[in-house]
């Protein structure tokens, strides 16, 4: 293993002097000199660039922190949207179906008052037709007293052989309608 060792140590020097990399060669006074414009680049980088950079992130933290609180704000509010918005449905819904309610109360107000109407209007045509049947019969009636007269009249004339005058003829007629019962007569037809 010594043996292995010994002889990449050999390669790697022989390869460095072969190839002549000046890169990997230590010189103090390059070194000093880089760390110098390292640290001059730096401060300059520190002064100039890195607040304005800090800056930057921090503008751009404040504006993604904004952002945030605007998109919870946004959320909070379409939450309470919602629920107004359900609300309002839900409040429209009632008031719908008080509507319907108020309708049907209605329509059925309406039916009973026109049942009403109805019964009332059959009830008095009813009554004024009975009325008509009344006075129908009380004409009819009075047509039948007058040929009873004028019947009684002829049948007087034929069985007293004489002409009555106005005076006589109404005296019988009186007589005749006296004697006859014409509630009878009507409760028989």
């Amino acid at each position: 293993m010594m043996d292995a060792l010994l002889s990449a140590t050999l390669l790697a020097e022989g390869a460095s002097e072969s190839s002549g990399n000046e890169l990997i060669e230590v010189v103090p006074g390059l070194m000093i000199w880089t760390a110098v414009v390292f640290l001059i680049t730096f401060f300059i980088l520190k002064k100039l660039a890195f607040g304005r950079i800090s800056d930057m992130i921090e503008q751009r933290r404040d504006r993604i922190a904004e952002a945030l609180d605007e998109a919870d704000n946004a959320r909070s509010e379409a939450k309470t949207l919602l629920e107004e918005h359900r609300q309002l449905i839900a409040d429209a819904r009632s008031q719908a179906d008080d509507v319907l309610a108020e309708a049907r109360r209605q329509g059925d107000a309406q039916r009973d008052r026109v049942k009403a109407e109805a019964g009332a209007d059959l009830e008095r045509r009813l009554e004024e037709n009975n009325k008509t049947i009344e006075a129908e019969n009380r004409k009819l009636l009075e047509q039948v007293r007058r040929e009873v007269v004028e019947l009684t009249l002829i049948a007087a004339e034929k069985v007293t052989g004489k002409t009555l005058d106005a005076d006589d003829q109404r005296r019988l007629i009186d007589e005749a309608v006296g004697e006859l019962d014409f509630d009878r007569i009507a409760r028989s037809n």
